[in-house]
């Protein structure tokens, strides 16, 4: 099995200081960050992040083009990190708000993602837009506007997830 490639960026044990060392444990397990010195093991948990996938009162879908890599200049909708000790949905309500200006009630979860390799957990919400102004909230975006389903730019979206959730979002049925 591979390592993370995390790895190399980690090479001293938190709890003493001494040098870590990738390990394999158990057989069929990946291999560990190992401490040579105390024996405790440093594992690389995954990050989770959430989106929101938001319908305004036209039934317009919310996407904002990223201002940061990775996925410079590509379309997503709102998400980011959820901090620790933060509620998944708090951290979808904070996300929109912070991305995209706009107070949003949650109405169920859309999809779950993960990918062999790669660092994030993404949770997928679906929202209605209740109050704010859909606008350029932060940093972290180009520009923020509306899509119908038949206008989403399909070929520049930024991830995976984003392709994958949207089409989910979008074969949900109405009530």
């Amino acid at each position: 099995m591979t390592d993370h490639a995390a790895d190399r960026a980690f090479r001293f044990c938190p709890q003493c200081a001494g040098s870590l060392t990738s390990q394999q444990i158990k057989a069929g397990d990946p291999s560990r960050l190992v401490c040579d010195r105390c024996g405790f093991v440093f594992y690389l948990d995954p990050k989770v992040a959430v989106g929101t996938i938001i319908r305004m009162d036209d039934d317009g879908i919310v996407l904002c083009r990223r201002a940061i890599n990775p996925g410079y200049g590509r379309w997503v909708f709102p998400g980011g990190y959820v901090d620790r000790g933060e509620m998944l949905e708090e951290a979808a309500i904070r996300e929109a708000r912070e991305e995209c200006g706009l107070e949003v009630v949650l109405e169920g979860l859309v999809s779950l993602h993960s990918y062999r390799g790669r660092t994030p957990i993404v949770i997928v919400f679906a929202a209605r837009a209740v109050g704010g102004e859909l606008k350029v909230a932060d940093e972290e975006s180009l520009e923020v506007r509306t899509f119908t389903a038949e206008t989403i730019p399909w070929g520049d979206l930024a991830f995976d997830s984003t392709d994958e959730a949207l089409k989910a979002y979008l074969q949900r049925p109405r009530g």
